[in-house]
């Protein structure tokens, strides 16, 4: 390595000997790269695709196909998302693909959801259907998907317009409206 009674005038220039550092920059950049990151000024009209991991904090009109997709806290994408990883800290207004979805208290999603693997923290706002299946990133596995009933907001029930159910109805209490709230047993006053 340091060896200086080489013979200098050589016509071959000295290669720096492949050492463990250099061998193991090699395999990692091939494996393991380090994530894209779009920044919070950057506004992006078209498609996004990318192998690896994007992490995006700015906007995205448009849809967005990568290996792994972190949307930040200020973050937006108009368009339809396709990860293996999603997470959402920010605002998706499109559909959302991925095998591993995740939803950060701070996400505000405006779609569906298919996946195979779905958390959701508390405070998420999710407006739309949610489709468990096991390949959900192949188009082709909708028709096989379980669909799960629309929500708006999470841990929000809607009542049910058709029970007859009237909450401030106390005109005959001897009726059968068909709600769910009625007993069964009758008392005498």
């Amino acid at each position: 390595m340091f060896n200086k009674g080489k013979d200098a005038g050589s016509s071959h220039p000295a290669e720096p000997p492949e050492t463990p550092l250099t061998t193991s920059k090699r395999t990692m950049s091939k494996s393991s790269t380090a994530p894209s990151i779009l920044s919070a000024d950057i506004v992006i009209n078209g498609t996004v695709t990318a192998e690896g991991e994007i992490q995006l904090d700015g906007q995205i009109e448009g849809d967005v196909k990568a290996g792994a997709l972190i949307v930040g806290e200020k973050a937006s994408v108009k368009g339809e998302v396709i990860a293996d990883s999603v997470t959402v800290r920010g605002r998706v207004l499109g559909s959302v693909r991925g095998r591993q979805v995740q939803l950060a208290s701070t996400a505000r999603i405006e779609g569906d959801i298919t996946h195979s693997a779905l958390s959701v923290e508390s405070g998420a706002f999710f407006e739309g259907h949610c489709r468990h299946t096991s390949d959900p990133l192949n188009p082709a596995a909708d028709d096989t998907a379980r669909p799960t009933s629309p929500t708006s907001g999470l841990g929000v029930s809607r009542p049910s317009t058709s029970s007859g159910y009237k909450p401030n109805d106390s005109s005959s209490s001897s009726s059968s409206t068909g709600s769910p709230l009625e007993t069964s047993g009758s008392s005498s006053s």
